[in-house]
């Protein structure tokens, strides 16, 4: 009869060892989760404002051709539309110097106006595109981001060599981006919008491995508040890539509207992407 030392159980070192492990992971999906569902909630917001914006800017003229309201002609006609398509930079700007000095309450209700904002901008998709040619490019966006975003949580190998290579391909595509709202060139723009799909598939992945890796080795901490402020920092960081990559889909594969009655400006000026350190 074999006796109880010939079995293997696990010693109390090695619980002791494996019971961090577990929380540390247990922790780490928390984390996760509540940066998907502040994004997904940004992405809400700006939805709910860009159609509710766009309900209130456009209307039929006699024709059946879609014009602009008087708020539309001030939103997307004159120079308040500088106003209009700027202000989310500056949103950005504000969040990559003031991210360390605000509570995560303070963080949390910035990034919201901050998305209602960009969906203001936004609302001038609803007014250049067809509204079907919008859903559709929405979940062929949120269907490769999903996978993207996917890879770079379970893949062992390290994107951090792609980094610094689309964070510069970034700052090339802001620059071509504005010079672009002055020149309005078709071909220079569908440049941007091929290189901007690229881009942002790519920084779906790094940042998504780059949150994992923070929470891990820098977050690891019992400290609620400092975990709430990065969760939404990943949110902000997550919602630009999916925000952009669908911006940049919908230039490519989006079906134009043709009874549109008043030329409008044709792009929207591409947010730059914090780093995700908080510098």
């Amino acid at each position: 009869m074999p006796s109880l030392k010939q079995h293997s159980f696990p010693s109390r070192i090695a619980l002791s060892e494996a019971r961090p492990q577990v929380e540390a992971d247990q922790g780490l999906r928390a984390f996760m989760l509540g940066v998907y569902n502040n994004m997904v909630l940004g992405l809400a917001i700006s939805g709910l404002v860009a159609f509710g914006t766009n309900m209130l800017a456009v209307t039929q003229n006699a024709a059946g051709r879609i014009a602009l309201t008087p708020l539309g002609q001030a939103l997307y006609v004159s120079p308040l539309k500088w106003v209009v398509m700027l202000a989310p930079l500056a949103f950005i700007f504000f969040f990559s110097f003031r991210m360390d000095r605000l509570s995560a309450a303070s963080a949390r209700t910035t990034f919201l106006a901050f998305a209602a904002v960009m969906g203001l901008s936004l609302s001038t998709l609803l007014v250049v595109f067809k509204l079907g040619s919008i859903v559709q490019v929405f979940f062929i966006t949120a269907a490769a981001f999903g996978a993207l975003s996917l890879y770079g949580y379970t893949t062992q190998r390290s994107l951090s060599g792609m980094g610094s290579f689309l964070i510069m391909g970034l700052i090339g595509l802001i620059l071509a981006s504005l010079v672009n709202i002055f020149l309005a060139s078709s071909a220079l723009q569908f440049a941007i919008s091929l290189i901007g799909v690229l881009i942002f598939a790519g920084l779906t992945a790094y940042d998504t491995q780059k949150l994992k890796e923070m929470y891990l080795y820098e977050l690891g901490t019992p400290d609620g508040e400092v975990a709430a402020k990065a969760s939404i920092f990943g949110a902000l960081t997550l919602y630009l890539d999916f925000i952009n990559m669908f911006q940049f889909l919908l230039s490519l594969m989006g079906s134009r509207n043709e009874r549109l009655a008043t030329v409008i400006y044709p792009t929207i000026v591409v947010s730059s992407l914090p780093t995700l350190d908080g510098g």
